[in-house]
């Protein structure tokens, strides 16, 4: 296959050359045909004056060998033409080609499941000086690190996935296996235990559904003029009782000025219950949570800041990805399912917005944001 590739790219690589000449061979005589004979008329008119009679008679002669010699000169100059070409088309075509084997080559082996292949990406990428094929090999090296990426990623959520189910799960199975064998009394502290444990694992499905749902665009937005004011108080009134319980505090400020913002209320509410109820999870007690929204230009940018356990600097690039989890030996149930925030991320973007994370370090809280356009 690579050779009829090669093959073929030689021999039109070869044929474009040849037209080229063969059009300017074609020009030339043309051009010969018609100026030549003009040419020597006039030269011959100009000889005759100077030297009277005696170049009548050679006239005819001189012409019929000026042709030849013209002919001949144009013949010759085709063959050298046409040589130069078929070493030219060559050179050309191994240059072009062997990048172009190399990748095909590649991109098979990709194919077959070996996303650690790369191409050779000839030029000086670093001062930008690349052609055409340079910066082909570019983007295919591109193209396979983010094949690597997503390979890497679906690996570690079918691994994440099935650690999520099988802890509820088990949890659920060495329950019932004591009520079985008579270990663990039939009373309703075990059978809440249970219920909690299903519950869980409800939830988890419930989460994994909705984030399917939300990649997949699955689902309508009703945008709305809506005052952030409102938006704010819906959460405080959700989650205030969770606050009072743990001793956190929870402080809004939204100016009543505000611009109204054009959203689905009920998806950018569910955007900042997320956020509000994570820096709640990750706060201890006696800390705080500031809620807030100022505008900026076209858009509103609500601020969910908290002075709770903070992330390392390495983690925020993270943070809104598939079950991501910056303490890796969380549970469920004491780090969440890590689906939540990139539920938020593609709420918020749906709506044309931006959201980003922000911390000073550990121990030092954290700053989740996000934008969304005014109405």
């Amino acid at each position: 296959m690579v050779k009829l590739i090669r093959r073929h790219l030689s021999w039109k690589l070869f044929l474009s050359y040849l037209i080229v000449i063969l059009v300017g061979i074609l020009v030339l005589a043309s051009a010969a045909e018609f100026a030549v004979p003009t040419a020597f008329d006039r030269h011959m008119s100009a000889m005759a004056q100077m030297m009277g009679g005696q170049m009548m008679g050679m006239g005819m002669d001189l012409y019929t060998n000026f042709r030849s010699a013209v002919t001949e000169a144009l013949a010759l100059a085709g063959i050298a033409a046409s040589l130069a070409a078929v070493v030219v088309s060559l050179f050309v075509s191994r240059r072009v080609v062997l990048p172009v084997q190399e990748m095909m080559a590649a991109s098979q082996r990709i194919a077959d499941g070996h996303y650690d292949e790369r191409v050779g990406v000839p030029g000086d990428a670093a001062t930008d000086e690349l052609d055409e094929l340079s910066r082909l090999a570019l983007s295919f090296n591109q193209m396979t690190d983010r094949l690597e990426q997503t390979e890497a990623r679906r690996l570690e959520l079918i691994g994440n996935v099935a650690h999520e189910l099988r802890t509820p799960l088990s949890t659920i199975k060495g329950y019932m296996e004591g009520l079985i064998d008579g270990v663990l009394p039939a009373e309703a502290t075990t059978f809440q235990q249970v219920y909690r444990e299903a519950d869980r694992l409800e939830h988890l499905v419930h989460d994994l559904q909705e984030l399917s749902r939300v990649e997949a665009r699955e689902y309508e937005l009703n945008p709305m003029p809506a005052a952030p004011a409102r938006l704010v108080e819906a959460v405080v009134d959700r989650l205030g009782r969770q606050f009072d319980e743990k001793g956190v505090a929870l402080q809004t400020d939204v100016p009543r000025d505000l611009p109204s913002v054009r959203v689905d209320a009920d998806r950018i509410g569910q955007v900042l219950l997320n956020l509000v109820g994570n820096a709640l999870q990750y706060t201890p007690s006696g800390g705080r949570v500031f809620l807030h929204a100022r505008p900026e230009g076209d858009w509103v940018r609500f601020s969910v800041q908290d002075t709770g356990v903070g992330i390392s600097p390495q983690h925020l690039p993270h943070v809104f990805e598939r079950f991501y989890r910056v303490d890796k030996s969380r549970s469920r149930a004491g780090g969440g399912s890590g689906i939540g925030l990139t539920i938020a991320r593609h709420l918020v973007e749906s709506h044309g917005g931006q959201i980003e994370a922000a911390s000073d370090g550990p121990d030092r809280g954290s700053t989740f944001s996000f934008t969304v356009p005014v109405a």
